[in-house]
């Protein structure tokens, strides 16, 4: 076998081409490119795998500079250029006939700067997903795309892709000893690209190749590459300047109303003729959001749609935490649906999970061959129930990934919100654990202090990126000031959904009517700390599915009965205090339990009753928007009074809501019985006509068609502590609202 030719390495000495090559594995820009040597000549290097012949050409006018020689059968090339000037030049490289122009990786300097790599831990005014991930630019006058990854323990690590076939020999990344970022500007390639990472772990073997971690675009599953986007600019949080739009209402949201419409994409409708498939963004953004704005919800939320490898987890164990599933659509697509959702006055809140992430191995999971993101003690770093990886919280990389996640959405996409997923699992370390399953802080208790202080760093973030957004947690315990700002001591959230209203209340309208009477604190009960957190009443995707039934499931007695206790529920709901949130399909009465893979019944809706049902809800919402009184003060005591709360023997309830001014006044009424009651006189705070608005026994409902007229006169008789009452007919299974009239 003939001996490999030798080459100069920058030092002058003289080394085989297999000792190049070692030194290539460790680090590639130490024998690649073009290096000056001792001779005052400049020595370049490239490695071609797959090429016969390669050769450097001028870089205006394609003439041959000089052909290069292979010094080892792995396809290292090497040539002398002349000259004490760092040489301009392209490669020609020829592989089974086809010519490749191209600029040579290699050839290009460090990329990232102190600052940037301090943006990785956090350290900088800059976000890590503006250094991290795969960037298009241009570097040095050349089109090309910057990749970065942050892999500390790995060996080596390549970009990979189509544009290589897929050759972690072809672009071995640059170590930035500083934290264990890699980095490496690929000259020529373009938005559309597939890539993924090629690691190799501490003791040098292989890892499965790997997603991006800060990918902005991703290949729709069953596939698992990464897409090389578009640049995305930050989003103009501006109302739009359309006269056909309506403007958004931008006060504080306590004071504003919101009623949230959780929505799955991939399931409030389909296309039958054309196999079922999903709707895209765009389809949604023509079809969807005007339907969720003619029903008055002001908000619509979105079940995860950060990508997701496995259709049954409903997005709640994403992959790619920067990349809008490409189920639906492009990234492109995907900010025209919210553009489109603004246009109309809605605001677009991402269901948010940086609880835990899935086990792909084309995931987060040991990312370099070690528990990178995640704790490696699986008392940390395990959820036994869902099977997954629960993030560390504590590492800087990790909170910054996270921290800059949530900047990202509200930034880039000019989203309104993020609803964030299973915060009760991150506050407490014993979370569905048993003694000995969890690992006590440093203090011997049982809070998880990274993950408080992380979530109060998410909160502080958002809230200072973008002012007018909310935050809301799902949080299902008793932890203390979930909604107070960080200064108080509190987590941050703007607000926190109510377990427990919604566990009792549903429990309470499940049994008999005749039984109702003994249950009567579980509609009472969740006032007793309805103003201790800026509350969300959830009827969420979470009580329609794993054997729940529907809504309208839950209700009891006949026919008749059912829709009659939902709408009932309905309008008790609307006229609580606290926001409002309604998984689709609750608004049509859907029969059957959600699921996932199928569209909703719009049929049902040719039913009267169901469309009465969706009428209800569409009345509803304009109530709330449009009467201070229901949603001004949802989340003070001031704006709340009991009028009737311990008539457990009738089952009747009765309230009245106020604004900060008083000049807008409500009374509710809910009995939960099916007999009507006539005479029954209820205290008003003032005099004068209050005018009914809503009575959820009305025909036009599937109703009784049971009411008061339209309204009535207050008496100036004294009655449940108010200087006023009124005598009303109150229908059977029916909640009823008047309106004070100046």
């Amino acid at each position: 076998m003939t001996a490999p030719a030798r080459a100069s390495l920058d030092s002058g000495t003289e080394l085989d081409g297999h000792a190049l090559v070692e030194r290539w594995r460790s680090n590639p820009f130490a024998v690649l490119g073009p290096h000056p040597s001792v001779s005052g000549q400049w020595m370049v290097r490239v490695l071609a795998p797959h090429a016969d012949a390669v050769s450097l050409i001028d870089t205006q006018s394609d003439a041959t500079l000089v052909e290069m020689r292979r010094v080892h059968d792995i396809g290292l090339f090497s040539a002398v250029l002349a000259g004490a000037q760092r040489p301009a030049y392209r490669l020609r490289i020829e592989s089974a006939g086809e010519v490749q122009v191209t600029h040579d990786p290699y050839a290009f300097g460090v990329l990232l700067d102190e600052d940037a790599l301090r943006a990785v831990r956090g350290e900088s005014t800059r976000e890590s997903y503006e250094i991290l991930g795969a960037h298009p630019l241009e570097h040095d006058g050349v089109t090309g795309v910057r990749f970065a990854v942050w892999a500390p323990n790995a060996t080596r690590v390549s970009v990979v892709g189509p544009f290589n076939d897929w050759d972690g020999r072809r672009h071995v990344m640059r170590l930035r000893h500083e934290g264990g970022v890699w980095e490496l500007f690929i000259p020529g390639l373009e938005p559309g690209a597939l890539y993924k990472y090629e690691l190799a772990g501490p003791d040098g073997g292989l890892l499965p190749l790997k997603a991006d971690p800060y990918a902005f675009a991703a290949e729709q599953p069953p596939a698992t590459a990464s897409i090389i986007a578009p640049p995305r600019q930050p989003h103009a949080r501006k109302q739009s300047s359309e006269e056909s739009s309506p403007a958004r209402d931008m006060r504080p949201a306590r004071e504003r109303p919101v009623s949230i419409y959780e929505c799955h994409l991939g399931s409030w409708a389909r296309v039958p003729e054309e196999g079922d498939r999903f709707l895209t963004y765009r389809e949604m953004a023509e079809r969807l959001l005007p339907y969720v704005q003619d029903m008055g919800f002001t908000h619509i939320e979105l079940l995860p749609i950060t990508e997701f490898p496995f259709d049954g987890s409903w997005g709640y164990q994403p992959i790619c935490l920067f990349a809008p599933t490409s189920r639906f659509g492009s990234p492109e697509d995907f900010a025209y649906f919210v553009a489109e959702a603004h246009r109309r006055g809605l605001h677009v809140l991402l269901d948010w999970v940086p609880a835990h992430f899935p086990n792909d191995a084309h995931g987060l999971a040991q990312f370099d061959g070690t528990h990178l993101y995640e704790h490696a003690d699986p008392r940390q770093g395990f959820h036994q129930d869902w099977g997954t990886y629960i993030f560390n919280y504590g590492r800087k990389e990790v909170e910054a990934f996270l921290v800059s996640n949530a900047r990202f959405w509200l930034e880039r996409y000019g989203l309104d919100g993020l609803r964030v997923d299973a915060v009760a699992s991150m506050l407490y370390l014993d979370y569905s654990r048993k003694h000995g399953e969890w690992v006590p802080n440093r203090h011997g208790g049982n809070e998880n202090l990274e993950a408080i202080a992380f979530l109060r760093r998410m909160n502080e973030v958002a809230y200072t990126a973008a002012p007018d957004t909310i935050t809301v947690a799902e949080e299902s315990t008793a932890w203390p000031g979930v909604s107070r700002p960080t200064w108080a001591g509190g987590l941050g959230f703007g607000f926190k959904w109510n377990m427990g209203w919604m566990h009792d209340t549903l429990r309470y309208m499940s049994r008999d009517s005749i039984y109702r009477r003994f249950h009567h604190e579980d509609l009472t009960f969740g006032l007793l700390y309805a103003f201790t957190e800026n509350f969300v009443l959830p009827l969420s995707h979470d009580e329609v599915v794993h054997g729940k039934g529907s809504l309208l499931g839950k209700m009891k007695g006949d026919n008749w009965q059912r829709f009659a206790n939902l709408r009932a529920y309905y309008g008790f709901m609307w006229g609580h205090p606290g926001k409002k949130l309604l998984f689709m399909g609750g608004e049509i009465a859907q029969e059957r339990e959600w699921n996932h893979d199928l569209s909703l019944d719009w049929h049902l809706l040719a039913d009267p009753m169901h469309k009465g049902v969706q009428d209800l809800v569409r009345d509803l919402n304009r109530a709330y928007s449009g009467v201070p009184a229901l949603h001004e003060l949802d989340c003070e005591s001031d704006g709340f009074c009991w009028l009737v709360s311990d008539d457990r023997d009738n089952s009747v309830l009765a309230f009245a809501r106020f604004n900060r001014d008083r000049d807008s006044i409500v009374i509710v009424v809910s009995n939960f019985t099916p007999l009507v009651r006539a005479d029954f006189r209820i205290g008003a705070p003032r005099g004068g006509y209050w005018r009914e608005i809503v009575n959820t026994d009305a025909a036009c409902y599937g109703g009784s068609n049971v009411g008061n007229g339209g309204g009535l006169n207050a008496r100036e008789e004294p009655s449940h502590g108010q200087s006023h009452s009124l005598c009303l007919t109150i229908p059977p299974l029916a909640t009823i609202m008047f309106e004070w009239q100046r």
